[in-house]
């Protein structure tokens, strides 16, 4: 019996967990550049003194669904979504290098070019700095072109050219908590000069709502069922209590 009941139990608690990742894509099936997360399932055995008799369900972050997103024309000039597998690459708030897709850049009162996190777009550099100007244009390699106040249209200057990686097998991508994509062994990518960017344009999430909501449903389900074994649990357990009695 306490068997049966451990697994019903620790499969209630994991597939709490689950529902907190599915609830936490759902939230952000409108955030722009989002990848959604994924929850897998295993059993793992109790570690302790005694006989390996006891196993318990876990429920863990499997990766990241780095599927594409869909392409959304907005015409802003800051806008920019990144094509194929690339990423820009921005100053997180530890200062060290991170990487996103969300391409709706901003720039703040002291023309910091940021995300519309606030984090900083790194450049050559380090983060960009755009001097004042009439008019901003991003081309498809990142590089950033702005027209100096009083100037002709067609004299444009380049200040900087945003950095754009690409991930490799022996060094990918993991999301931390805060969303953004770190390196694994933490140190920064090398600029791809194969990574392009589509101006006046932004990526959406990757976030299916239909799906979502439906594993949401499959997920209450699961832990009803894991609820309704322990109760099975404790009906045998009372019953086996009267039967020693009767002896």
């Amino acid at each position: 019996m306490d068997r049966m009941l451990y697994v019903a139990m620790t499969g209630a608690q994991q597939m709490l967990r689950a529902q907190t990742i599915t609830s936490h894509n759902l939230a952000n099936a409108n955030t722009v550049g989002f990848r959604q997360d994924m929850a897998d399932f295993r059993n793992m055995p109790v570690f302790g003194d005694g006989l390996p008799t006891r196993a318990y369900a876990m429920a863990e972050r499997a990766g990241v669904d780095l599927k594409v997103g869909k392409l959304m024309t907005t015409g802003r000039d800051l806008d920019v979504s990144v094509q194929g597998e690339g990423w820009i690459a921005i100053q997180a708030p530890d200062g060290n290098e991170a990487y996103t897709r969300a391409g709706d850049l901003q720039l703040d009162a002291n023309g910091l070019l940021t995300t519309a996190n606030g984090y900083p777009v790194l450049g050559n550099g380090g983060p960009i700095s755009i001097p004042p100007t009439e008019k901003i244009e991003i081309g498809a390699d990142g590089t950033i072109s702005i027209r100096p106040p009083g100037e002709s249209a067609s004299n444009l200057v380049v200040v900087d050219r945003i950095k754009l990686i690409k991930p490799t097998a022996d060094n990918p991508l993991y999301k931390e908590s805060s969303g953004l994509m770190r390196t694994a062994n933490g140190q920064p990518t090398p600029p791809d000069a194969s990574v392009n960017l589509t101006a006046g344009a932004l990526e959406s999430s990757n976030v299916n709502p239909a799906e979502a909501l439906v594993s949401m449903i499959e997920a209450s389900r699961r832990f009803e069922m894991q609820i309704k074994m322990m109760s099975t649990a404790k009906e045998n357990d009372n019953a086996t209590n009267q039967l020693l009695r009767l002896e």
